[in-house]
């Protein structure tokens, strides 16, 4: 049996188990990836994340859904990613540039009291829009705003955005009583969207303030989704629904997104080590 060392950690309770594989190259199968996020036989989590050097930044972040598919991207887990380096001795930057599926991110922590990482802002650059580019299976170069979509009966309108992992972001009157666990697979795995899509069920609370439930390609509905937050504060925007700084509640907490006049979306929130241990592979 193979031993191996690992950190359960959570932004806004979306968790995964984090795997320092910067000095030693740790692969795991489909099969350990799915045991490891497995809550009822393994440690339990949305997913794993391996953190390995980089040629282009100061990490790479190497990251795996609950049924080990690989993802490009996750802004609830980048954050525990500096948190995890920087607690971790592995650098001694509040700055780090962490190299992702989607492309090099910087992040600017802030720490507590006792000199941990507690506060995360991202920079997690522009959102696509362009509809091949999400991507989505419509002609053309303008974004896809309030397009409809009927699905079980259900006449919904939702908007695309990328922010390096595609969404599908769908505003309703109550999120809490939505069918999200029915309509959610059925979306993500729509054939408008080739690489599947995350969905945003999301709700307006007033002004700048909103309420969202994810459901994540790959893993089901999720307590948070960071991605997805910057999605809901682009489209938005785009729905002249809100300003370009909004707070957004989720199950696992609140996020605050802004979107900036440069263009770039900028993400902030809590990053949380939960525990640590050794485990062994089945």
């Amino acid at each position: 049996m193979r031993k191996i060392r690992f950190t359960k950690m959570h932004g806004i309770g979306n968790d995964y188990v984090y795997i320092d594989a910067t000095k030693e190259d740790i692969r795991l199968t489909e099969k350990e990836i799915q045991f490891l996020s497995n809550r009822n036989f393994g440690i339990g989590s949305d997913g794993v994340i391996f953190i390995r050097p980089s040629k282009d930044g100061d990490f790479m972040m190497d990251m795996y859904n609950s049924d080990g598919s690989s993802s490009e991207m996750c802004g609830n887990g980048v954050r525990c990613v500096g948190k995890f380096v920087y607690d971790k001795g592995l650098t001694s930057k509040t700055r780090p540039i962490i190299e992702t599926g989607k492309g090099l991110l910087e992040l600017d922590m802030e720490l507590d009291d006792t000199g941990k990482v507690s506060m995360v802002k991202v920079n997690m650059g522009e959102p696509i829009l362009k509809p091949e580019l999400v991507p989505l299976k419509m002609s053309g170069d303008k974004p896809i705003i309030n397009q409809e979509l009927e699905i079980s009966g259900y006449k919904l309108k939702f908007t695309a955005v990328s922010m390096g992992n595609p969404h599908a972001v769908v505003f309703v009157e109550d999120s809490d009583s939505f069918p999200v666990n029915e309509l959610g697979p059925q979306i993500e795995n729509h054939p408008l969207f080739p690489r599947r899509v995350n969905v945003e069920f999301v709700t307006k609370l007033g002004g700048n303030h909103f309420y969202q439930r994810t459901w994540e390609r790959g893993a089901g509905e999720t307590l948070a989704c960071g991605t997805g937050a910057c999605a809901v504060g682009v489209a938005s925007n785009l729905l002249g629904k809100a300003d370009k700084k909004v707070r957004i509640d989720l199950k696992g907490g609140t996020l605050w997104i802004e979107w900036a006049d440069t263009g770039e979306v900028f993400m902030t929130g809590p990053a949380e080590t939960v525990f640590e241990g050794e485990i062994d592979l089945p």
